[in-house]
């Protein structure tokens, strides 16, 4: 049966305000995540579900308790695989710095976009199997978000002008016969609430997504 997917990005940690390079590293939310999470958690109230999952990184994991809690449904369960791109040895790094220190973009440590979809694309399947025919919201990261998105729809989250806001809601149709999330809606707005996607500075997303 079809598994419909929420994929949440989290709300913000310092290191978003600050333009750092995240990734592998487990930066907690501050009180403007919490707050976006919580937002979002009132947008999916609109909706019903039968779980919450999340990356293990507290930043996701706790947004999706926000989430969790607000529904009235069990603390989320987390998958390694729903975990952020890791940046290797860019992670802490602005872009300034990163231009800097890296120039050609060879970057040590930073995982391919290629092995980063595999796993989430794995993880997906399993979760799809997991709640075969249900509802489910999984609280993760930009750059899975934005990885799934393209491998569904080319093109729709364009790295260079698209940002994955923190807080929004992506939705996904799970096709268990083509192991493929297909996408319902980006920057879901469940019934037209929240932000589009053309209304948040792309500053604001991870620079490194704009690159390899």
């Amino acid at each position: 049966m079809t598994t419909l997917l929420y994929l949440v990005r989290h709300g913000e940690t310092d290191w978003n305000a600050q333009r750092r390079i995240q990734g592998s590293t487990d930066i907690p939310l501050n009180d403007t995540g919490r707050r976006q999470a919580a937002e979002a958690a009132e947008l999916l109230t609109r909706r019903q579900f039968e779980a919450v999952v999340a990356s293990p990184l507290s930043r996701a994991a706790e947004t999706g308790t926000i989430i969790a809690d607000r529904l009235g449904l069990a603390a989320p369960v987390t998958y390694a695989g729903l975990a952020e791109r890791s940046y290797g040895d860019a992670e802490g790094l602005t872009d300034t710095e990163v231009t800097a220190e890296y120039p050609h973009d060879d970057i040590p440590g930073r995982e391919s976009r290629s092995a980063l979809l595999a796993r989430i694309t794995e993880t997906l399947g399993e979760i799809a199997v997991r709640f075969d025919g249900g509802v489910v919201v999984v609280a993760t990261h930009g750059a899975v978000i934005r990885s799934v998105v393209n491998e569904a729809a080319p093109g729709t989250a364009d790295r260079h002008a698209t940002p994955i806001r923190n807080g929004s809601i992506h939705s996904f149709r799970w096709d268990p016969e083509r192991f493929h999330a297909e996408l319902v809606r980006f920057d879901d707005p469940i019934d037209d609430v929240s932000d589009g996607p053309g209304r948040y500075a792309f500053d604001y997303q991870n620079p490194l997504e704009r690159r390899g």
